[in-house]
């Protein structure tokens, strides 16, 4: 991080800035690493190797736009049926990148988070992680949420299960109390959901907080996605109509102050 911008990426920002509203959380699901290494006769490690580079980018960028959260659905419940070897290659990564970017990140005020099933993880990599949240817990800028050992389904399991442990009555239960369950119940739902490699599917991926987010597809793999397409994910956005339930002409009113 803290590659400097050139003239051309500030133009962009603050045409951005200025033509519409900043997405406050955007969350990504990082698909296709296996297949851009494939593409290129590499084994699927090298994708993973290779996908730290857009993090880094992306990161970056919104810190520059002034994104506030930035999650990144970076190894899902489901992934632990991987084959071992990639699972454990996985890991390592992890453990790897976390120690290599955390000068990076308390550097440029990055605020580290993390949401999943988080004991899970090899030990190692718990102390790791825990250790680079607590060192830049007092960080301002973008936050920088990694969805770890963590599926939809099992966040919404778990906060039932604590329904059931607190012996929460059922008119004490609403949206937002069910919501302070959730794992990630101190960050915003996002406003924006991007996923790469052209899949059309959330991959059991934050389901109780996308109910509106507002959701980009990407062709691009991940390893090759970068600013210039975190932008052109911003300027879709841009265009969308977010109606929440109400019609067009309601909208319209609220933004007059009628």
């Amino acid at each position: 991080m803290g590659t400097k911008q050139s003239e051309s990426d500030k133009k962009i920002q603050k045409t951005l800035k200025e033509s519409g509203e900043i997405p406050v959380h955007i969350a990504i699901i990082m698909d296709g690493n296996g297949r851009w290494a494939k593409k290129r006769g590499l084994p699927r490690a090298a994708g993973h190797k290779s996908g730290i580079e857009s993090v880094r980018d992306i990161v970056e960028t919104c810190s520059d736009l002034g994104v506030k959260y930035l999650t990144l659905y970076t190894f899902s419940t489901e992934n632990w049926k991987r084959p071992k070897q990639e699972v454990s290659t996985l890991m390592r990564l992890l453990l790897r990148s976390i120690r290599n970017e955390i000068n990076g990140l308390s550097k440029n005020n990055v605020r580290l988070l993390a949401v999943g099933d988080i004991a899970s993880l090899p030990v190692e990599l718990q102390k790791e992680l825990n250790d680079a949240i607590e060192k830049t817990k007092n960080n301002t800028d973008v936050a920088l949420n990694l969805a770890l050992s963590y599926s939809g389904r099992w966040d919404i399991l778990e906060a039932v299960k604590k329904v059931v442990a607190n012996k929460l009555k059922v008119d004490e239960i609403d949206e937002k109390s069910f919501s302070e369950l959730l794992t990630t119940k101190d960050i915003p739902d996002p406003d924006l959901l991007i996923r790469t490699s052209g899949e059309f599917r959330v991959s059991n991926f934050l389901l109780w907080q996308i109910a509106y987010s507002e959701i980009f597809i990407s062709d691009v793999f991940w390893p090759d996605f970068r600013r210039k397409n975190l932008y052109e994910a911003i300027k879709n956005f841009q265009q969308r109509e977010r109606r929440f339930g109400k019609v067009s002409e309601q909208i319209k009113r609220n933004d007059k102050g009628i």
